[in-house]
């Protein structure tokens, strides 16, 4: 389903397009099908399309022309201000000058209304939608404040004793004009970070059909299709690489900084740029089903989320409207009970009202939740659960899976021994990898791996059987082949074979080869130790965070790991339904808890903790109960999520700091608190207010992740 949200207002969603309540503006889709957000980057340049041409090819021009809108309003009003100034009583006694002319109040009153009209339309029209959408806000203040100064103004042209107010209200449209439009060019730019993600598709694609290649529009391209990409194009589509070698940028998606060797049979993901090979590839993810497209969706869906400081925000700029309003009437009724001077007591209930606009407050966290889920996406880290991400920061242990998260899990064969004279090293791997190749063990892939690094045959086996815990045992060549760890021979009450004294059995696994129940060789496989393993559990050591290993393996090789990378324990032989119930041990012990691991078997665990994060490895988005999936296997992108946690909320934290310290100090000078030394004019509060904003959108934008050295 497709969901349109305002770009000024990023709190409002629909699920059809039309007006925002509050501002009036278009609504704009977010990400979407591949057709749409394909088609919207196809007209960036093209601003004279037909308006009705695919909703999301409109984005860029209702968004612009709506700034645009304000900025026309602006030089308009600004235009109107000049005479007004001029013909105003106040500004002539304050320069020492006059100009007066038979009816020239009624020509101040002409251009009054027209400023007041054209200039204050869309704070009219927007409190009009906040009304309508019970979320009485700046538009509101806003409006209260111009139509108090304009009617004021009027009666004093018709002979209510007293000196108008045209020009302050001049002025005061004026600036919010202005402050409007660059409040909303800051905030643009900030939440065009969706945009960039959907802008990484090509127009065309050159595709080969009955041997010819042909140019097609993207949105025709289909899955199977055979794609050419010449060096330095885009990816169009998720696939398999049937031809050619080249190195691939993928940083868009995976903020890794080096392009990746790609050659036939390796995969390649959509958004990604070709070096300066030639490639082939067999498109498997089109459209809707490219790992593209699902980070769209995601970091929507995490945009759209609310989180608790958000609800919070919110909660505080309504209390802030009702304020506002509250002590500019009280502000009011005390300046005129006591001096008697109607013109100053509207002119401070006016300047109440326009400086405490809770809008740096509105957009305070929305921005930042927008800029961090995708400069979070566009590194690697998908953000799938707001409020787990907000958790990150109060981590107090992380439980890393061993296998895949930080060992490379790939377990390389590291010796072949052969036992007897009859059977080489060779002919033991062809007979292990004959009975492992239905296997999906890790030590199956491992000899399989050497198998074809040998490049030996790959014979045939029947009757396979794997016994769990044990391991795999078949017939081949008409001979009964078992390859099986040390605990079949257990399992068989047979007495355990000598392991040669060179084996390291703390770090290899071995494995044994018996042909017709005689051991004929040995294998072991040793798993590698993740780089940036080490630096990821140092870091996280550094921040006052705990880390345990958990692994199914046994107790030798946990300790191995545990221990090299200094880790504060580990937890051996834990079986797959078994994990949950030790992040349950450590949650009840009161300490907060994120599981790390890289599949099927540790959903459970991942469910339970607090934080969630699956090591997913790149197009596999669908870690389905993972909170967070990093997409480079990358253990220091574990601390690099619980930093930007922490900058991330460092960053709301300010802005609401900002947006309501700002108001604290504001309100009082506003109200007259220092008359008569100091007066805030009411334009003077107009630009405080848009200044506000603008350092809460800037701020945001300011949001950055820590590099890894």
């Amino acid at each position: 389903m497709k969901r349109y949200t305002c770009p000024m207002h990023l709190q409002v969603m629909k699920d059809e397009p039309g007006k925002c309540p509050i501002c009036g503006m278009d609504l704009v889709p977010m990400g979407g099908s591949q057709k749409q957000s394909h088609s919207h980057h196809h007209h960036h340049h093209d601003t004279h399309s037909d308006h009705s041409n695919h909703s999301a090819g409109g984005y860029n021009k209702h968004e612009g022309h709506h700034t645009n809108d304000f900025l026309k309003r602006f030089w308009v009003s600004l235009i109107l201000t000049g005479p007004i100034l001029l013909l105003s009583e106040m500004i002539q006694n304050w320069l020492g000058f006059q100009i007066s002319f038979p009816g020239d109040k009624y020509v101040l009153l002409a251009l009054g209304v027209a400023i007041y009209i054209y200039g204050g339309m869309p704070f009219l029209k927007g409190m009009v939608g906040e009304v309508k959408a019970k979320a009485i806000g700046m538009m509101t203040l806003v409006a209260i404040a111009i139509t108090v100064a304009f009617v004021y103004s009027v009666a004093v042209v018709f002979g209510l004793p007293g000196m108008d107010f045209f020009w302050e209200l001049a002025t005061l449209i004026v600036i919010m004009l202005l402050g409007h439009w660059l409040e909303m060019r800051s905030q643009m730019a900030a939440s065009k970070a969706l945009q960039s993600l959907v802008a990484l598709l090509p127009n065309e694609v050159t595709v080969e059909r009955n041997g010819e290649a042909l140019k097609i529009k993207l949105e025709e391209l289909k899955n199977g299709e055979t794609v050419i990409i010449r060096p330095g194009e885009k990816i169009p589509a998720d696939g398999v690489i049937s031809g050619g070698n080249s190195s691939v940028n993928e940083s868009m998606l995976t903020g890794e900084s080096v392009p990746v060797k790609k050659q036939a049979g390796g995969k390649v993901i959509a958004g990604s740029i070709n070096g300066d090979g030639m490639l082939k590839i067999t498109a498997t993810g089109v459209g809707k089903d490219s790992y593209l497209n699902k980070v769209i969706n995601l970091v929507q869906e995490a945009q759209e989320a609310k989180s608790n400081t958000q609800n919070l925000a919110d909660k505080v700029a309504k209390w802030l409207t009702f304020i506002a309003i509250a002590v500019g009437v009280g502000t009011f009724i005390y300046w005129f009970s006591s001096s008697g001077d109607l013109a100053f007591a509207l002119e401070r209930m006016v300047t109440v009202m326009v400086t405490a606009c809770p809008h740096a407050l509105g957009v305070a966290i929305p921005l930042v939740v927008a800029i961090s889920t995708t400069l979070s996406a566009t590194n690697g880290l998908l953000i799938r659960n707001r409020t787990a991400f907000e958790t990150t920061r109060n981590l107090s242990t992380i439980i890393f899976d061993k296998t895949g998260t930080l060992t490379q899990g790939s377990h390389a064969v590291e010796r072949v021994i052969p036992v007897t004279d009859e059977y080489t090293a060779d002919d033991i791997i062809m007979y292990a990898a004959a009975v492992q190749q239905n296997s999906e063990h890790h030590i199956a892939k491992g000899v399989m791996t050497t198998l074809k690094e040998r490049s030996l045959e790959l014979w045939n086996s029947e009757d396979f059987q794997y016994m769990q815990g044990i391991g795999v045992q078949g017939v081949v060549n008409k001979k009964k082949v078992v390859a099986a760890g040390p605990n079949y021979f257990k399992a068989n009450n047979l007495s355990m074979p000598e392991i040669p004294t060179e084996i390291n059995q703390d770090a290899e696994t071995v494995n044994f080869v018996l042909i017709n129940d005689k051991v004929i060789g040995i294998i072991t496989l040793a798993d590698s130790i993740r780089q940036g393993s080490q630096e990821a559990i140092d870091e996280l050591r550094k921040m006052n965070i705990k880390s345990f290993l958990l692994t199914g393996d046994n107790e030798h090789i946990a300790k191995a790991v545990s221990d090299k990378l200094g880790m504060d324990g580990f937890m051996a032989n834990v079986l797959p339904h078994q994990k949950q119930e030790k992040v349950k041990e450590y949650q009840a012990a009161g300490e907060i808890v994120a599981m790390t691991g890289d599949g099927v078997n540790d959903a459970p665990a991942l469910a339970q903790a607090d934080v969630g994060i699956a090591v997913g490895s790149g197009t596999d988005v669908a870690a389905e109960t993972a909170d967070i999936i990093l997409v480079n296997s990358d253990p220091r992108d574990v601390m690099k999520l619980v930093d930007f946690g922490k900058r991330t909320y460092k960053k709301m934290v300010q802005n609401l700091i900002w947006a309501v310290g700002y108001n604290v100090v504001a309100i009082p000078l506003a109200a007259g608190i220092l008359y008569p030394n100091f007066v805030l004019s009411p334009a003077m509060g107009a630009v405080l207010m848009s200044v506000s904003t603008i350092v809460v959108a800037i701020n945001a934008s300011l949001l950055k992740l820590k590099p890894l050295k």
